[in-house]
C-alpha cells in the first residue's frame, strides 16, 4: 500500500494508540493536517504551541500514556521548547512532532526554519530529523519506546515537508532495535540483600519517595513495602499521591516547602530509602548538612542519577515496582518483622506532627479594599483557607493541577492526596503558565474525573487563552485562581531577603478583570472576596459540567508560605510559621 509521508506518520501514530493530539497547524506541517481529517485520532486546536506542550503533559501525568503535541518549523517549534524542557526535568512521556522546511532549503535561513533537533537536544532525550519517508514507521516505533521506557521523557521527531509530500510503501515494524539503549530490566539480588540488611536494622529508616513512583506505576507495591516494614513515607513535590496521605504512616512532603516532620524526620534518620528521587536541591537543601546520620539505599532507573548528589551505601540500579517488588520478597523471607524496634522513632514523628502543623492565622477582619477599590474593608481570604474548602467539596479522586509558585506550595501542603496521578505540576522547571493547558490536557485524559486547577494570578495570564481551546473543545476544566495581586513567591522573596524592597512584582488584582476574561472565552466567571463567599461558589462551579468554570478568589497578599528553608541553608534551620503582620499591610494602596 503506497501512501505518502503524511499519510504514513498518521497511521503509524495510530499504530501507536495515540488518541488525541494537541496541535497548531502552520506551512511547514500542512502536509500532515489533511490526512488528520481522515484519522480517527482527535485533533484538539490550541491557541499558542507551548499550551499544546502543556496540554499533552498534562495528559501524559494523568493518564500515564504518552501525550502527543504537533507544531509547525521555526516559532512553531521553539514555542514548544518550555514544555519539552519541563517534561525532561519532570520524566513525562511525550511524543512532539515538528514541521520542517523541505530537506532542500535546510540551512539556507530559509522562511520559517530553525535548527530544531539542535535546539531540543539537550531537553528531549532523543530526537529525530526524518529525511527519507520511508523511515516513519520506523521512527515513529522508536520515539514511543524511547519516551515510555527506562526513565520516560520528552522525543522530538523534526519533519520536512518534502518527505511529508514524498511516498513509501507503508508497513509496520515488528520491533525496535537499539543498541545503544538498554534500560535495566531486573535489580542486582546482591544489592537488594544488602538493601534489605539495612533496612531491617535500621531503627530510624524514612522512605524517600519520588516521582518514579508514580511513573513505574508501583504505588500498591510501596504500601505493601510499609505494611511490611512499618517505615514512614515522606513523598516529594512529584510524587504526591503515590502514597496516600491518610494512611498513618504517611509524613507528607519534605523539601524548601515541606511540613516540619517530614523534613526533620529526614535529617534525623539513620536510614533513607530512596525510591525514584533524585536528591532534588529542593529537598535536600544545604547538601553537606543534608540527612548527616542516615545510610542511603538509592533506587532508581537512571544510572546517571546513583550518587550524582548524595553517594549511596547500596545503589540499586532498576524500575522502582521491580525493586521494590524484589525487596518485598527479600525482607519476607527474613520471618516476622518485629515492627518494636520503630516504636520510639514513630512515637517522635508523632509527637512532631502534634507540635508543628501546617498552620496559618485564621479568618480576620483584615486589610484595606484592593488597589484603586477605595477604602471599604473586607474580611481577608486566606489562599490555604480555599484549599482546605476546596479538598473538602470535591470527590476523592479529583484530579488537582497547579501552577508554580505560592499557590503551588499551599496546594501541595493542604490538599489531601489519596491515589496515584491525581496530582498535576511542574516540579524540576518550574513553568508559570502551566496549570491552564495542562489542566485541559488531564481532563481530555481522564474524562470521567472532575479536574480542578489552582493557579496563581501570575501564573493564569501567561496562558489562559487555552481557555478558548476548552471551550471550544468542550473540555470542562475548573480553575480557582489565587489572585493576591503579586507575583506572590518573589515577593515573599523580597520581604525575608531583600529588606521588603518590592521591586516589579505588584499586578494589581482587577487588571485584567478575571471574570470578564473568563465571559470572553465562553467559560462561567465567578468572584469571591469574602471566606462565607467560598462554599457556595465551589459548589456552584462543580454543577457546571458543559464549559469552563473560572473562579477569581481575592485572597490575601500579605500571606506567605511556611513552613520554608531559605535557599542555601540546612534543613535544620527550617523556619516554621511566622504569624501575618500587617507592617506593610498598605502595600496595596
Amino acid at each position: 500500500m503506497e501512501l505518502t509521508g503524511a499519510q504514513a506518520l498518521v497511521k503509524s501514530l495510530e499504530m501507536e494508540g495515540v488518541e488525541v493530539i494537541f496541535g497548531l497547524p502552520g506551512g511547514a506541517i500542512l502536509p500532515v493536517y489533511d490526512p488528520i481529517l481522515d484519522s480517527p485520532i482527535r485533533h484538539i486546536l490550541v491557541r499558542h504551541e507551548q499550551g499544546a506542550g502543556h496540554m499533552a503533559e498534562g495528559y501524559a501525568q494523568a493518564t500515564g500514556r504518552p501525550g502527543v503535541a504537533m507544531v509547525t518549523s521555526g516559532p512553531g517549534a521553539t514555542n514548544v521548547v518550555t514544555p519539552l524542557a519541563d517534561a525532561y526535568m519532570d520524566s513525562i512521556p511525550l511524543v512532539c512532532v515538528s514541521g520542517q522546511v523541505a530537506t532542500s532549503a535546510i540551512g539556507t535561513d530559509a522562511f520559517q526554519e530553525s535548527d530544531t533537533t539542535g535546539i531540543t537536544l539537550g531537553v528531549t532525550k532523543h530526537n529525530w530529523l526524518v529525511t527519507d519517508a520511508a523511515d516513519i514507521p520506523q521512527v515513529v516505533r522508536e520515539a514511543f519506546h524511547i519516551a515510555t521506557t527506562g526513565r520516560p521523557g520528552p522525543v522530538l521527531i523534526d519533519f520536512p515537508k518534502d518527505v511529508a509530500n514524498s511516498t513509501m510503501e507503508w508497513y509496520w515494524p515488528d520491533g525496535v532495535d537499539l543498541p545503544g539503549y538498554q534500560p535495566p530490566s531486573h535489580a542486582d539480588p546482591a544489592a537488594i540483600r544488602a538493601a534489605a540488611a539495612l533496612v531491617l536494622a535500621a531503627e530510624r529508616p524514612v522512605i524517600y519517595a519520588g516521582g518514579g513512583i508514580l511513573k513505574s506505576r508501583a504505588s500498591e507495591v510501596l504500601r505493601e513495602l510499609v505494611d511490611l516494614t512499618g517505615i514512614p513515607v515522606v513523598t516529594t513535590l512529584m510524587a504526591r499521591g503515590a502514597f496516600p496521605d491518610s494512611h498513618p504512616l504517611s509524613l507528607g512532603m519534605p523539601g524548601m516547602h515541606g511540613n516540619f516532620t517530614a523534613v526533620t524526620s529526614m535529617q534525623k534518620a539513620d536510614l533513607l530509602l530512596a525510591l525514584g528521587s533524585r536528591f532534588d536541591d529542593r529537598v535536600t537543601g544545604k547538601v553537606s548538612a543534608f540527612a548527616p546520620g542516615a545510610k542511603v539505599v538509592h533506587v532508581d532507573i537512571d544510572k546517571a542519577e546513583i550518587g550524582k548528589v548524595r553517594r549511596p551505601e547500596v545503589g540499586i540500579l532498576a524500575d522502582c515496582r521491580l525493586a521494590i517488588e524484589a525487596l518485598v520478597e527479600e525482607i519476607r523471607a527474613f520471618g516476622p518483622i518485629d515492627h518494636s524496634r520503630l516504636a520510639p522513632w514513630i512515637a517522635t514523628l508523632r509527637r512532631w506532627q502534634a507540635e508543628f502543623p501546617c498552620t496559618y492565622d485564621r479568618h480576620e477582619p483584615a486589610s484595606t479594599g484592593s488597589a484603586g477599590s477605595g477604602a471599604s474593608r473586607r474580611p481577608t481570604l486566606k489562599p490555604q483557607f480555599v484549599i482546605e474548602t476546596l479538598r473538602a467539596l470535591t470527590p476523592p479522586d479529583t484530579i488537582l493541577v497547579s501552577g508554580v509558585g505560592q499557590h503551588q506550595m499551599w496546594a501541595s501542603q493542604y490538599w489531601s492526596f489519596e491515589y496515584p496521578n491525581t496530582w498535576v505540576n511542574s516540579g524540576g522547571l518550574g513553568t508559570m503558565g502551566f496549570a491552564v493547558p495542562a489542566a485541559i490536557g488531564a481532563k481530555v485524559g481522564r474524562p470521567d474525573r472532575m479536574v480542578w486547577a489552582v493557579d496563581g494570578d501570575g501564573c493564569f495570564q501567561m496562558t489562559a487563552q487555552e481557555l478558548a481551546t476548552a471551550t471550544a473543545e468542550r473540555i470542562p476544566v475548573k480553575i480557582a485562581i489565587l489572585n493576591n495581586a503579586y507575583l506572590g513567591m518573589v515577593r515573599q522573596w523580597q520581604h525575608m531577603f531583600y529588606e521588603e524592597r518590592y521591586s516589579e512584582v505588584y499586578l494589581s488584582p482587577d487588571l485584567p478583570d478575571y471574570v470578564g476574561w473568563a465571559e470572553s472565552m465562553g467559560c462561567i466567571g465567578l468572584r469571591v472576596e469574602s471566606p462565607e463567599e467560598v462554599t457556595p461558589a465551589i459548589e456552584k462551579a462543580n454543577e457546571i459540567d458543559d464549559r469552563p468554570v473560572v473562579i477569581d478568589f481575592r485572597t490575601d497578599s500579605m500571606e506567605q508560605v511556611f513552613p520554608m528553608v531559605p535557599a542555601g541553608a540546612s534543613n535544620d534551620d527550617i523556619v516554621v510559621y511566622q504569624s501575618q503582620g500587617t507592617s506593610d499591610a498598605e502595600a496595596l494602596q
